[in-house]
């Protein structure tokens, strides 16, 4: 494929036969597979092959239908029309048994494990080895020892390990293990890097060959562009429900796939102008927080996000970054230390009145539970934190005119993309409810910008605009504190970089001063 986008179908059958000629015949084959839910064409018309021992790279924008695809071929969905076949069997897949029972497991990128039970117990969980109607765990033990062993140690992991005591990549080994102990021959990868560090995601990779060279045929969604030459035989690209490119990932450019992604010329880098940081706008000191169950969450940290900066908080998932963000935002009761906001003590303050205080905006880790309401419209989400306030109400009342005319301006200016002001939040795709969120917290008088995951789940062409929304605040001297899973994201982003690390800060530094290696080390918790 050459490296600019193809367009037009005869091109898209041409250059997608060149690639599948003089492979063996499929493990799976999709055929014109269309999915209509009420009002809306997920599928349209959809032809995928994969064949044994091979990595196909699944990729597209939130709303592409790559998730409407996957689970039609799991059995979640039925489709509309079109056909499956598995091994050159028509597959009637009618629920995730029948996709199970066929040779095909999907691990989800929330994982589907039971914290509270052993790895072993985990794996065979539904389908446990008995001896005359008696559990027979030394026997399952065995076997799933066998079956780790033929991977040459790639998959190797303490069998008795609680699941809540494993990092989060460990965790990631146990589903792959539990696919293969039902015997998947199909393996359907949602998104699996999201919140891996380099190292997690590169022995990751490591265990994707070791599959793909034990005949396992791998269907790989992801969207991050650059892991795709790494570890992929083939790309398919999806947009509005319909494939629209073919690739090898040595001959095209992530520029090109891009490109194919949104139907645009995306802008892959975020342009960041000169400016003199100012006094300190977040001040963070000694600061101890705990989690629900009573472990230290976050264990004595201080740090300062000055104006025209933005501070990225690196780490893995589970390291006390959402404890930490919920205390500064007052949604959490802080042990011990002090918090400053524009100089003023708001340690102990509620949510409400850490917002007032020095102009802070908060776009939450999780928008459903602490951004928004669903069957809220959408101008009504636009003011959930303003709305008790001029010029959105008078004398208690609210001034409807007034917030729809806020919605209208905010629609406009952040391409918020909804048929109308009144339309339910929840029916809005999962792009455009962040720009909401991000829309509603980039207000007037913000002076702190308290962003947590600000593009977890996003599609590419909203990543894009979210980001320049947040070098833009940066740009005209606000202070920004990043915190993000994504080390891509941190290294394109931040002025200076926080990694912690078990509760703890155990670096902070320029952002100039750090590659992926060292980063990615560090999240680890290896000093660097």
């Amino acid at each position: 494929m050459n490296s600019a986008p193809v367009t037009g179908r005869v091109g898209l059958r041409h250059q997608s036969a060149g690639i599948r000629r003089n492979m063996p015949q499929p493990v799976l084959e999709v055929r014109g597979i269309t999915k209509h839910f009420p009002g809306v064409v997920a599928n349209r018309n959809i032809d995928l092959d994969l064949s044994p021992g091979e990595i196909l790279a699944v990729l597209g924008e939130n709303g592409a239908g790559k998730s409407t695809l996957m689970n039609i071929i799991y059995g979640l969905h039925p489709p509309t029309s079109g056909s499956i076949r598995v091994g050159g069997r028509r597959l009637e897949c009618r629920s995730p048994r029948d996709a199970i029972a066929a040779g095909i497991a999907m691990v989800h990128q929330d994982f589907q494990l039971v914290p509270t039970m052993t790895v072993l117990e985990n794996i065979v969980l539904g389908v446990e080895t008995t001896r005359r109607g008696v559990l027979d765990p030394a026997t399952a033990e065995r076997d799933v020892d066998e079956l780790c062993q033929r991977f040459g140690g790639q998959l190797d992991i303490n069998l008795q390990a609680v699941i809540d005591d494993l990092p989060v990549g460990m965790r990631q080994r146990v589903e792959i293990v539990k696919a293969l102990y039902r015997g998947a021959r199909i393996l359907i990868l949602d998104e699996p890097t999201a919140v891996l560090t380099p190292q997690e995601t590169g022995s990751l990779f490591q265990i994707m060959r070791g599959l793909r060279n034990q005949g396992t045929g791998i269907i790989f969604i992801t969207h991050k562009l650059k892991e795709v030459p790494d570890v992929a035989d083939r790309i398919v690209v999806l947009r509005q429900g319909a494939v629209v490119g073919h690739a090898r990932p040595g001959a095209t450019t992530e520029q090109a796939l891009a490109t194919m992604m949104v139907g645009r010329v995306p802008s892959l880098t975020v342009p960041k102008t000169t400016v003199v940081p100012g006094p300190p706008m977040l001040e963070v000191d000694n600061l101890t927080v705990h989690r629900d169950d009573g472990t230290i969450a976050v264990d004595r940290i201080s740090f300062e996000v000055n104006q025209g900066e933005i501070l990225g908080l690196a780490g893995v998932q589970g390291n006390g970054q959402t404890e930490l963000i919920g205390a500064l935002t007052g949604l959490r009761p802080v042990s011990s230390g002090t918090v400053r906001l524009n100089g003023r003590d708001t340690t102990q303050v509620s949510a409400r009145r850490v917002g007032r205080a020095g102009g802070t905006g908060h776009i939450p880790e999780d928008r459903h539970t602490h951004g928004t309401v669903e069957s809220f419209s959408v101008a009504q989400n636009l003011v959930l934190n303003l709305c008790n306030r001029p010029p959105f109400a008078r004398w208690g009342l609210l001034r409807l005119e007034a917030i729809r005319a806020h919605a209208r301006r905010k629609v406009a200016d952040f391409d918020i993309r909804t048929t109308s002001l009144e339309q339910p939040l929840g029916s809005l795709s999962g792009g455009n409810q962040q720009k909401l969120v991000v829309a509603r917290e980039m207000r007037d008088g913000l002076q702190l910008l308290i962003a947590s995951q600000p593009t977890r789940g996003v599609d590419m062409g909203s990543v894009e605009f979210i980001h320049h929304q947040i070098v833009q605040q940066r740009n005209t001297g606000r202070a920004v504190l990043l915190a993000s899973y994504d080390m891509d994201e941190i290294l394109a982003l931040a002025d200076r970089i926080a990694v912690m690390f078990e509760g703890r800060l155990i670096g902070l530094f320029p952002a100039a001063q750090v590659d992926r290696n060292r980063l990615g080390l560090l999240m680890s918790g290896i000093p660097a």
